[in-house]
């Protein structure tokens, strides 16, 4: 089944499969190099392996014409932080859930000419003890999030909430610039130094 990644996102293994374009392989996991869709192809013979792929998506223009979807009111979306408040976390959306009921179309401009803006409020972060959410612990600039529209709010800005065990980091780098990987619901570690980090962390879809 595709799955849509982003960079960096744990698309499969190399004990199963063989990485193709779009992927890199980090010790025995096989990564997204690629905002996209996973494309899976079955093996040639019985005994090599199924190859995942994540295709890069070129302009055509049936894309260019096409109507640029919008996100609605329970669309999930992949953001990147790009601000981080005491009350609340700034973010712009890379990627709407692209399934029908999840998508309304927006025909006068494309992809290029509009960046939908994302805020994210203290009190939707997570679903529990949310008076003692520290906003800075749960989420930093440069974080990839996946999370849901709760709010329209105006034409270029939504309200977006991370409560529930799907939603939250995906991918994140740490202070040190190094990729990390999940180690719990809270938690983050360096891949090279080891040393965590408090993160709101998404379950891996």
């Amino acid at each position: 089944m595709a799955t849509f990644v982003v960079p960096g996102q744990v698309v499969g293994s190399t004990a199963t499969h063989l990485p193709g374009p779009g992927t890199h392989v980090y010790e025995s996991n096989i990564l997204a190099s690629i905002i996209g869709q996973t494309l899976t192809v079955p093996a040639a013979t019985k005994t090599s392996k199924p190859t995942i792929s994540v295709p890069r998506r070129g302009p055509t223009p049936s894309n260019l014409s096409s109507a640029t979807p919008l996100p609605k009111v329970g669309s999930v979306v992949l953001c990147r932080v790009t601000r981080v408040q005491q009350r609340q976390v700034s973010a712009s959306v890379l990627l709407i859930d692209p399934s029908p009921e999840d998508v309304t179309s927006y025909t006068s401009a494309t992809n290029d000419e509009i960046q939908f803006q994302a805020v994210l409020r203290r009190e939707d972060i997570r679903t529990h003890e949310k008076d003692k959410i520290v906003v800075n612990d749960m989420y930093r600039v440069g974080d990839i999030i996946r999370a849901a529209v709760i709010s329209l709010g105006d034409e270029r800005n939504y309200y977006i909430s991370t409560a529930g065990n799907d939603f939250g980091v995906v991918v994140a780098t740490s202070d040190a610039g190094n990729a990390m990987v999940p180690t719990s619901w809270k938690e983050m570690k360096d891949v090279v130094t080891g040393q965590g980090e408090s993160r709101k962390v998404a379950k891996p879809s």
